[in-house]
């Protein structure tokens, strides 16, 4: 009942709070371990085709596909990232987000505290999915409710992007959508943040 009501009753990554304005708040994040997949939309179904990949590497449903085989907590939240950061190219990869620009998605499940390095945590089977460190950062970040549409998050990133910038702050890169709660959670009570890494 708690999940449809939007109880986050999962592990979320450590903060600080630096600054809590009226529309928006300052967060430094301690370092985490975060599983990737890098991906087509369109191949995988829409931007949220990577989750059943890093699902079936924690084990949520059958068995995991990792090296030991070891069943990983689910944790909070689901992060992505439109563009990726830049990685290694294994192969081409050629995309478009519908303007005529070439665009992927990557989706990061954030792995418990427990996996303190990335050689911590069980490797992938699957080589899509990648292990490896997210250091100390910096974020803008804003709260919003409901359903996290692209178009949703474009805003709510736009208008962080600009009260950020007014209170002289300077943002880097495109924002990153973290989404806390499951998808049959009720829209008003699901929890979704925008985020912009400042420096």
């Amino acid at each position: 009942m708690g999940l449809i009501l939007g109880k986050i009753s999962v592990d979320t990554p450590k903060f600080q709070i630096i600054r809590s304005a009226p529309d928006y708040e300052i967060r430094t994040y301690a370092p985490f371990v975060v599983a990737e997949v890098t991906y087509d939309p369109a191949q995988l179904g829409g931007p949220d085709g990577g989750f059943r990949i890093l699902a079936s590497y924690i084990g949520v449903v059958g068995e995991p596909q990792n090296s030991r085989p070891e069943k990983i907590p689910m944790t909070a939240p689901v992060i992505t990232k439109t563009p990726p950061e830049k990685i290694a190219m294994t192969a081409p990869v050629i995309t478009r987000d519908g303007r005529g620009t070439e665009a992927t998605v990557t989706m990061q499940f954030v792995l418990p505290a427990k996996y303190a390095r990335a050689e911590d945590a069980p490797q992938p089977t699957d080589e899509r999915v990648r292990i490896r460190e997210e250091g100390e950062r910096k974020y803008g970040v804003v709260k919003f409710s409901g359903v996290a549409t692209e178009a949703v998050a474009a805003e709510k990133a736009e208008g962080l992007r600009r009260r950020l910038e007014r209170d002289g702050y300077s943002v880097m890169g495109n924002y990153v959508l973290a989404r806390y709660n499951p998808p049959w959670t009720l829209p008003p009570l699901r929890t979704n943040e925008v985020m912009l890494s400042i420096e």
